[in-house]
Formats: C-alpha cells, sequence, structure tokens
C-alpha cells in the first residue's frame, strides 16, 4: 500500500468508493492532470450505429496542443473490476462505435461544448487561429480525421496493462493512475503523473511535418553495443498516442559527443519485458547523419530523456537548435 510521511501526519492509500467517487478527483485535479490547452468533458452519451454494438465512454478529451488537435474517448476505471480484461474490451467497443457512428460522437461534442461556455471559447480561439474555418469544421476533423485514440484513467495501475494494451491495439491508448492519499483528519491529496509528460511542445512542429521519429539519448558504451551492434534499442518511455506514427529512431551521443549521429528505420516497437517500457527493433543498421550537434549557449539543452520530431527536418537540421 505504502505509506507518505508529511510535516501534517502519515498519509496512507485511500481508495475510491466507486468510478463516480474517482471522477469526482478527476474533475478536482483536471487542470494539472491534463495540462494546457486540453479540454475535459465528461459527458456519458450512448455512441455507435441503432440495432449494434452501443457503448457509453466516461468522457471525451480535446487537446488543442500544436496544429494538429486530437480528441481522446475517455475510460474511467478501478483496478478491481479486472482491468485487464474489461479496459480492453470497453477500449474495442469504444473505437467499433466511434466507427459506426461518427456524426453522433460529433452531435455529442457540440453539445457538450454549448454547456461549456469557457470551453466553447477555447475551440473557437484555436480554430480561429488555425486552419479551420470555425467550431464546425474543428470537430468534423477531430472525428472523421483525427486517429482514433483513448485514454485510460485508473485508480491503480496493473503491471501488465499497458503491454496488454500494446499488443491489442494499434492506435494510440494513454495510461494515466490517479492515486488518493488521506491522513487521520481527512485531508488528501493526488499523485499522478500529468497527462503527455514530457513531450511538452515537440509535437508542435511545422504544420505540413508529422511526427514520425523519436530521438533517444545515450552513453558511449551502451550505444556502441546495443544501438549499433544490436540494431534496437530497449527499456524505454513510448507515450501511447506517439507509438503507432513512429517510423524512425535517431541516437543522440551524450557528451562528450553531445551530437546526433545515427538513424534508422524501426521495423517494430514491442512491450519490454514487463515493465511497462518498449523496445524498438531497427529494419536495418543505424546509418550515419549530421553528426547534429548540441549547440553551446543554445535554446535546445543536452538531451536527457527522448523526445520527439520529424525525420525530414532532421536530415535538414543543423544543430539541435534547428531540430526543436
Amino acid at each position: 500500500m505504502g505509506v507518505i510521511w508529511t510535516d501534517n501526519g502519515l498519509y496512507v492509500r485511500a481508495a475510491y468508493d466507486n468510478e463516480a467517487d474517482l471522477e469526482a478527483a478527476i474533475l478536482t485535479v483536471q487542470t494539472d492532470l491534463f495540462g494546457q490547452n486540453r479540454i475535459f468533458l465528461p459527458v456519458k452519451k450512448k455512441i455507435g450505429a441503432k440495432g449494434g454494438q452501443r457503448n457509453i465512454p466516461d468522457g471525451y478529451l480535446i487537446d488543442l496542443n500544436g496544429p494538429r488537435p486530437r480528441l481522446y474517448v475517455v475510460e474511467v476505471e478501478l483496478a478491481e473490476h479486472d482491468p485487464l480484461r474489461h479496459v480492453a474490451v470497453q477500449i474495442l467497443q469504444f473505437s467499433l462505435s466511434f466507427e459506426a457512428e461518427p456524426r453522433a460522437v460529433k452531435s455529442i461534442l457540440f453539445g457538450a461544448l454549448q454547456e461549456e461556455p469557457h470551453a466553447l471559447d477555447k475551440c473557437e480561439e484555436y480554430a480561429a487561429r488555425g486552419q479551420f474555418r470555425n467550431l464546425d469544421h474543428l470537430l468534423e476533423w477531430l472525428v472523421f480525421e483525427a486517429p482514433f485514440a483513448a485514454l485510460v484513467i485508473i485508480d491503480e495501475l496493473p503491471e501488465n496493462l499497458e503491454n496488454v494494451l500494446v499488443r491489442r491495439f494499434q492506435f494510440g491508448v494513454e495510461v494515466l493512475e490517479l492515486a488518493r492519499y488521506q491522513n487521520d483528519h481527512g485531508d488528501r491529496f493526488y499523485r499522478f503523473s500529468p497527462f503527455l509528460e514530457g513531450l511538452g511542445s515537440d509535437v508542435s512542429i511545422a504544420e505540413t511535418d508529422e511526427v514520425d521519429t523519436v530521438v533517444v539519448p545515450a552513453r558511449a558504451e551502451g550505444y556502441q553495443e546495443t544501438f549499433l551492434g544490436e540494431n534496437r534499442w530497449y527499456a524505454i518511455r513510448i507515450h501511447g498516442t506517439m507509438r503507432p506514427q513512429i517510423r524512425y529512431i535517431a541516437g543522440y551521443q551524450v557528451a562528450p559527443v553531445s551530437a546526433i549521429t545515427h538513424i534508422a528505420a524501426v521495423k517494430s516497437i514491442e512491450p519490454w519485458k514487463d515493465t511497462g517500457k518498449y523496445v524498438v527493433n531497427f529494419a536495418e543498421p543505424a546509418r550515419e547523419i549530421g553528426p547534429i550537434p548540441l549547440m553551446k549557449g543554445g535554446r535546445v539543452k543536452a538531451l536527457q530523456n527522448l523526445r520527439y520530431t520529424n525525420r525530414t527536418k532532421l536530415e535538414g537540421a543543423k544543430t539541435l537548435d534547428d531540430v526543436w
């Protein structure tokens, strides 16, 4: 279970009474949980074609970061409900229902936004700034053009859940754990990793570009042995939303090299053991590129974690400042 010590006493893990209790917690922390320019719509209405499979998602998340918005169908789940089976089934049914009757989804989103003036204003402002004529055009794109994606919010993350979802689905699935702790006085706090943590604005590249490349930092020994020697790179975290569109992997050698030096086409991205991380298998040996060095005093700092970009943008770069 785990105990957390603070100046206000000990906090222990406090279970949610039911899914409605977890949903209330999501609303409490939504600004920090989802981040800027993301709109959570906790609307529950049936989707799917009449006479066919119909389901009720727990809500929708509209991501307005970058030149291309994204829509996530949200499933809220308690770990005690056998999520390894239940979540996978629910997400599959959501995707089928979404595909069968997308106009119903668009209508649900439109209605939900009408009841949330602040969210409506954000969507209309976003549409006016970008490539969309109006709100209707934005919703049309989200439902009919953007790839299907799902977001699972759960109170306790089972060890194999992310691996199961990776194996089951080709589309992106993000998973967030929202844990609650409480002390003897009833004071509470919540523990979570923010949605798409670490992704930052890396996806906000030129509008005509598509994110298709992951750049990973590596030390010399592991780089020579694994990246160049085994034609793979493992034990890395790749966001579920990004995984389906990654076609290339580039290697950034840390100091003293401090540069991106190789790139390889990706053959497959598979779960790495039972760690919740991935192994990226190369389609062929990595080839030299650049090098694309870290610029002393530049805007981009030395890479500590993986980042995303576009291969065309990468191959035309002179320094890391040209990449991000």
